[in-house]
C-alpha cells in the first residue's frame, strides 16, 4: 500500500502560513494538485506564485470560510480548477487568550466559529461532493475521500490562559471521531493531527515575546526540541493517503512526546 497523494487534489485552509501553509506546500510537492485557501490573499497570491511551475498544480482561494456561500464558492472553484476533490484538510486554526473570569470575553464564541464550526460546515460541504463523485464509478471504492482535521494536545493538557483554545480543540477531536462514524459507510475517512511542540505562526509569535519560552518548551519535550511544520504535514500525508486505508477516527498526536511526562517534572538532558 503507498503513502503517494500524486495525482490527487486537495484543499486545504489556513494555507497562507504556518502549518497550513507547510502541508499545502508539501502536498504540492507529492505531486497533488492543491487548492490553497485563507483569508490573507496577498500572501496566499504570494506563495502560490513562489512555487508554481508549468508542471505544478497549485491554485489558491481567498475568502472568509466562517461564510457559507463562501465555502461553497471555495468547492466551485475547486472543481472548476481540477474537477474533483479528493482530501480536505482543515488546518485553518485560531489561538486566544482568554479570561475565565470574564463574561464579556468573547473568545470562546470566535474560537468555536473558527476552529469548529466552520471546519464541520466545510466538512459537510466536501463529503457531499466525494460521495456524489463517487456515483458514477463503475466500482465500489475502498476509499472516496479523506478529512483530516489539524487540533491541538490542548484538548488534553491545557493552560488556564488557553480554556476556551482547549475547549475548542476537545470539540474538534469528537467532531473526527463523530464524523468518522458518520461518513464511514461512504467510504469517507476521517481523522485529526494533534501538534504540541511544532513551529506554528502562533507559537512562532509567543517565542519573540518570551526569548526563554523556546528552552522551557524543549524541557517539556521528551525529543528536545521544537518540532518542524513539514514534520506535521507528512503526518497528514499519511493519513491523506490509501496506506491509511483502514485508519478512521483517529488522533494522531505530533508533539515530540510532550503528552508523555508529567509537566512538573523537569527531564533530565
Amino acid at each position: 500500500m503507498s503513502f503517494s497523494i500524486a495525482g490527487k487534489t486537495a484543499i486545504v485552509t489556513g494555507a497562507a502560513n504556518g502549518v497550513g501553509l507547510a502541508i499545502a506546500r508539501h502536498f504540492v510537492n507529492q505531486g497533488a494538485q492543491v487548492m490553497f485557501a485563507d483569508m490573507d490573499e496577498a500572501r496566499l497570491e504570494a506563495e502560490v506564485d513562489a512555487i508554481s511551475t508549468s508542471d505544478s498544480h497549485a491554485r489558491y482561494f481567498a475568502g472568509d470560510l466562517r461564510q457559507k456561500l463562501t465555502l461553497a464558492n471555495l468547492l466551485s472553484a475547486t472543481i472548476d480548477e481540477f474537477d474533483r476533490v479528493d482530501i480536505l484538510v482543515n488546518a485553518s486554526r485560531q489561538v486566544i487568550h482568554s479570561d475565565a473570569l470574564n463574561p464579556d470575553d468573547d473568545a470562546f464564541a470566535t474560537l468555536m466559529d473558527q476552529n469548529v464550526v466552520t471546519s464541520l460546515r466545510l466538512s459537510q460541504t466536501v463529503a457531499r461532493r466525494m460521495i456524489k463523485q463517487a456515483e458514477g464509478s463503475d466500482q465500489a471504492e475502498r476509499n472516496i475521500g479523506s478529512i483530516i482535521n489539524l487540533t491541538s494536545i490542548a484538548s488534553r493538557r491545557t493552560h488556564a490562559g488557553l480554556m476556551s483554545f482547549s475547549i475548542a480543540c476537545a470539540a474538534l477531536d469528537q467532531m473526527t471521531r463523530s464524523m468518522a462514524v458518520a461518513l464511514a459507510k461512504h467510504n469517507i475517512r476521517v481523522n485529526a493531527v494533534a501538534i504540541g511542540s511544532v513551529m506554528s505562526a502562533s507559537l512562532r509569535d509567543a517565542l519573540k515575546e518570551d526569548s526563554d519560552l523556546r528552552g522551557r518548551v524543549a524541557d517539556a519535550t521528551p525529543l528536545g526540541r521544537i518540532g518542524e511544520a513539514d514534520e506535521v504535514a507528512e503526518a497528514v500525508q499519511y493519513l491523506a493517503s490509501d496506506g491509511a486505508g483502514f485508519v478512521t477516527g483517529q488522533i494522531l498526536t505530533v508533539d515530540g512526546g510532550r503528552t508523555l511526562i508529567d509537566p512538573v517534572v523537569t527531564p533530565s538532558h
